[in-house]
């Protein structure tokens, strides 16, 4: 009779809490909601545990977690935390934190919100002894000649004090970034109260009769409508729109020759989301996602690329653009000033030019031979370089006006000789500049060139928030019930520094899980609606139909057959077994593909191969080159069966 009852309470909560005409619809109940499983949302997840959540449903429209640390190694930064305090570095402070970044942020016409950042500057340093004190004291860290393990990040701005770390993962085969592993390790120990639902895209948030953000309508990976209802409302970390290209140009029209190393999810439908219950944007900074110079474009896809950069500038190599021509101080400490040179050339593209007496001596610099040693000198980086014996030829491999280029080095190399500051103000004399390295003149045996592009891997526009990680309408009251984190929220202004994005959306991810406990929901709120509300054309994919490979309906040779084809970081070998004249079985003998980004391919597309026997069949979201190996070597093994 009393589990009776309870059902019965249960239900009827249910009902007051869908919107109207959906009582009868199934749902999912939980403490917490939370949309998205990067390192914000996982985060959130494991603090609403630590503050008392018994259940918290993370919705996750890929099939896996971390988000946007599947493709970064995420350097991380705090101040006054243990990793600093084991180094003996006893002088940094939350204020110093802060004055960094809102110097930084408010640079080149940016217009940060100082009020989250100060609690950002705040909220940092504990999250990173938080996911020390969880494992990443067990991760190997880059260090500087000193053994330090908090350091200068010389890829981005340089913070006025060491409080950059660069961890490991322990298991470096199926993770890219140690923090995603210490975040999925945490969530495996929370396994009865954390269920992350997999391949089910969130798509509305509904409020029930008091105006609190309580339900989420999401659709699962049969098409099915699924209505998730809380407790305590919703955390929203569906990350940024760095891969969407329509909408980035929808903010910034100059936008479209950039090229993102975000994954294929990060297309800003969330903050749509949340625009549709009142959620106020900071319009004015939707413009603004912080390029990189160190763009390594995708050889099967021209709109994608990963972070990769010879980093050859800083021991004496140049930058030039399509036309042969150098464009910037390839060592200016203003990174902003590189980035948005790089993104005004033809194409926002430009070549890395050195010789082997720059790369040895690269090598010999632990502050920037990490790229050269860990990829470009191994067997997955050789094809992205271009070798030549002159000048000449090099510049005819490159299709670059030779002319140009000769006399681009020519005069290069005079300033190098003379010791005089050339006419981007680079110079070459022994200084404190980390980027200037070594001065060396563009002259050896060989001569090396590596194409880059200008590349977007985060946004900073998003939603606004109050600094108890609620989003507010714009009237700036706080949504009940919502909160955001990571990318969704606006708090940088023109940009961050060195680990923001990924320790933002830690520590910001863990405040709202604990919020969002703690805090009561006010009452009687009235939705409002949004007057900036992106159009839905923004989001809606272009119809694509599977590309015809192979012709199926062709007479296939009973037997097993191999095929190799080039993959991410190594060959990938897959054999495919045809019976009774079909497809009947496809193995993936051998890879190297980043696992964590894709697992779900290799494992599911095989299947699906046989079960349509067919290679004329989508490729897998989230893992498109992936997907096209598998699909262009069990061609291969199809074309030699039909022969």
């Amino acid at each position: 009779m009393k589990k009776w009852f309870s059902l019965l309470v249960a239900a009827l909560l249910l009902m007051s809490v869908l919107p109207s005409g959906l009582a009868e619809t199934a749902a999912e109940t939980a403490d917490l909601l939370v949309v998205g499983a990067g390192p914000a949302g996982l985060s959130a997840a494991i603090s609403a545990v630590e503050n008392g959540a018994e259940k918290v449903i993370v919705i996750e429209k890929t099939g896996k977690t971390g988000g946007n640390l599947n493709v970064t190694s995420g350097t991380l930064v705090g101040a006054d935390t243990i990793i600093q305090h084991e180094d003996g570095l006893l002088e940094d402070s939350v204020d110093m934190l802060y004055q960094d970044m809102i110097d930084t942020g408010s640079e080149h016409g940016g217009r940060p919100n100082s009020n989250l950042l100060y609690k950002y500057s705040e909220l940092v340093g504990p999250a990173v002894d938080w996911l020390w004190e969880n494992g990443l004291k067990d991760c190997e860290f880059t260090t500087d000649e000193e053994g330090h393990k908090a350091v200068f990040a010389p890829e981005h701005k340089l913070y006025s004090y060491p409080r950059s770390y660069k961890p490991k993962p322990i298991d470096s085969e199926h993770y890219k970034s140690a923090t995603h592993e210490v975040l999925d390790k945490l969530v495996a120990g929370y396994a009865d109260q954390i269920e992350i639902v997999f391949n089910t895209e969130a798509k509305h948030l509904h409020a029930n009769d008091q105006g609190q953000i309580v339900t989420v309508e999401a659709v699962d990976a049969d098409g099915n409508t699924v209505w998730y209802t809380s407790k305590h409302g919703v955390v929203m970390a569906t990350g940024g729109y760095a891969a969407n290209q329509k909408m980035m140009s929808y903010f910034k029209p100059t936008a479209s020759g950039i090229i993102s190393s975000s994954l294929p999810g990060a297309d800003g439908y969330g903050m749509r989301m949340v625009q549709e219950v009142g959620g106020d944007i900071a319009e004015y900074a939707m413009d603004i996602f912080p390029t990189i110079t160190m763009g390594l474009p995708s050889p099967d896809d021209s709109t994608t690329g990963r972070i990769m950069s010879t980093k050859t500038a800083f021991a004496g190599g140049i930058w030039v653009n399509l036309n042969g021509e150098r464009f910037v101080n390839e060592t200016n400490e203003d990174i902003y000033v590189r980035e948005k040179a790089l993104e005004n050339q033809p194409e926002a593209s430009m070549y890395e030019v050195y010789t082997d007496k720059i790369h040895d001596d690269l090598l010999e610099i632990p502050a920037h031979n990490n790229m050269m040693a860990g990829f470009f000198d191994l067997d997955a980086g050789k094809p992205y370089i271009v070798e030549a014996d002159s000048l000449e030829e090099l510049a005819e491999k490159l299709n670059l006006p030779a002319d140009n280029l000769i006399a681009t080095v020519e005069t290069y190399n005079e300033h190098v000789a003379s010791g005089e500051p050339d006419e981007f103000g680079r110079v070459f004399v022994e200084d404190d500049n980390l980027y200037n390295a070594a001065r060396n003149a563009i002259e050896g045996d060989k001569y090396y060139a590596v194409k880059q592009t200008s590349m977007t891997s985060r946004t900073i526009g998003g939603v606004q928030s109050n600094t108890k990680g609620q989003a507010v309408d714009e009237n700036g009251t706080p949504i009940p019930g919502l909160y955001v984190a990571g990318e969704m929220v606006f708090i940088f202004g023109n940009s961050g520094m060195g680990g923001s994005g990924v320790t933002g959306a830690v520590a910001f991810g863990r405040y709202c899980g604990e919020m969002a406990m703690t805090l009561p929901m006010a009452e009687n709120y009235q939705l409002i609606e949004a007057t900036k509300l992106m159009p839905m054309e923004l989001f809606e994919k272009e119809a694509v139909e599977a590309e015809v490979r192979f012709d199926m309906a062709t007479p296939l040779a009973d037997g097993t057959y191999t095929a190799t084809v080039d993959g991410q970081e190594g060959t990938m070998t897959v054999e495919t077994t045809i019976t009774d004249g079909k497809v009947s079985a496809v193995t993936i003998s051998e890879q190297h593909e980043t696992e964590s980004i894709a697992a779900v391919a290799l494992e599911s597309l095989p299947q699906a191969i046989v079960a349509e026997n067919s290679v004329n069949i989508d490729t897998v979201s989230g893992a498109t080159l992936t997907s096209n190996r598998i699909l262009d070597a069990v061609t291969q093994c199809l074309t030699e069966a039909a022969q």
